[in-house]
């Protein structure tokens, strides 16, 4: 028996009146997903539990079958995994967002956040900038490290105590003043990267194109080196992970599940949809189980983009189709585990705390929920889990 654990990151959603009050799932034209949850059990999961914040570390790391208040230790530690940085016990990682802040020359406080991407802003331009805070803000117990697009990592060792901090998409067109560091320590270097960043030749560069600039850091999501079981030694099969994605490299590198790079893979609505397909049917060759991560739609998500939204769900569509055509070439068994992680509603252009819409489909089957993939038809079928580690459990029938 093979497996597939297809996410479209963020695809969950309400309706939108632009969408003629539907949700993006109920107005993409997805055939395979509407396939196999018509023969397939549909039902509803939480992958966040109540008193956890729905971030994608603690939803993704339940549904690769983690009890995220027990592994969760922040995103940026697994991003940082990740890129290959060596984590000691007296270290903190930091997520260090590039971001859009306004610039009219009033105060740092005053200032709003237009973009928690700059843009979804390039690798290249990217790397550029993370350098120069690196080199300006940087010394012996405070490293910054690129990372891709604008998602980054700052290394502190024995940091100042950790305050509260927020998640930049949750404050898109805010002014900031309400939502900065507490602590001073961590507030003065965002105020001082504005100074460095704001007449950046890059950031000139793409003013003068016609793009955002990356003219501040933000920081947020603090925590220790994880520690987590291999995914082998808890359900005795072997596990791939792809993704475009720090974070998600960064859970399967903890849980010893290979990590697969592809070519073209961006985590924008722009990647290379075919080469993931493509990798994990490959991967099936010496793994039992592939989990395929496609962030585009929670993008779509933050930056409150519906037409892309919907346009990210049909593009998954066609991967579901890829794998299922592939799959039925190679003629043996297989169970596909579909759903996102959390929903990243349009109106909030943020993570919301609901269950996720989810389908376990497997070979052959032809009586299954009789119904279309979406949020609605997924509650009417009275199928909820609870405990979203469970999903994983069912996909496998492993304990």
């Amino acid at each position: 028996m093979k497996y597939i654990v297809l996410v479209g990151d963020g695809m969950g959603d309400h309706p939108i009146e632009k969408l003629g009050n539907k949700t993006p799932l109920e107005k993409a034209k997805k055939p395979n997903m509407d396939y196999i949850s018509e023969r397939g059990m549909l039902g509803l999961a939480e992958t966040v539990p109540p008193e956890m914040v729905p971030e994608s570390d603690t939803a993704n790391l339940a549904l690769m079958g983690y009890d995220p208040r027990i592994y969760s230790k922040g995103r940026s530690p697994l991003e940082a995994v990740s890129m290959g940085i060596e984590m000691k016990p007296e270290d903190t990682a930091f997520r260090c967002n590039i971001v859009t802040l306004t610039d009219r020359g009033e105060s740092y406080d005053n200032k709003l956040i237009l973009d928690h991407s700059a843009g979804e802003i390039g690798d290249e331009d990217a790397r550029e900038l993370i350098a120069t805070i690196d080199k300006e803000l940087g010394n012996d117990v405070r490293k910054f490290y690129a990372g891709v697009s604008y998602r980054h990592c700052l290394i502190w060792k024995d940091c100042p105590p950790v305050c509260n901090f927020t998640r930049p998409h949750d404050i898109l067109g805010k002014r900031i003043g309400n939502f900065l560091p507490e602590c001073d320590d961590y507030k003065k270097l965002m105020v001082e990267s504005f100074s460095i960043l704001q007449k950046h030749p890059t950031n000139l560069r793409r003013i003068s194109e016609g793009k955002e600039p990356a003219n501040s850091i933000w920081l947020w999501s603090s925590g220790k080196k994880p520690q987590l079981p291999a995914f082998y030694d808890k359900f005795g099969i072997k596990a791939a992970a792809i993704s475009a994605v720090d974070l998600i490299k960064g859970i399967a590198i903890c849980a010893d599940m290979e990590s697969i790079d592809v070519e073209g893979a961006t985590g924008t609505l722009h990647t290379n949809y075919r080469g993931k397909t493509e990798a994990a049917i490959k991967a099936l060759d010496r793994s039992h189980l592939v989990y395929i991560h496609v962030e585009a739609p929670d993008e779509c998500g933050h930056r409150g983009e519906a037409e892309n939204k919907v346009l990210a769900i049909e593009y998954i569509d066609g991967m579901l189709g890829y794998l299922i055509s592939e799959l039925e070439a190679r003629d043996e068994d297989y169970r596909i585990l579909l759903c996102c992680d959390h929903p990243t509603p349009i109106e909030l252009r943020t993570h919301s705390h609901e269950p996720i819409p989810f389908v376990i489909y497997e070979r052959g089957s032809e009586s299954g929920s009789g119904l279309r993939y979406t949020e609605a038809e997924a509650f009417k079928t009275g199928i909820y889990i609870e405990d979203g580690t469970s999903l994983i459990k069912l996909l496998t029938g492993r304990q």
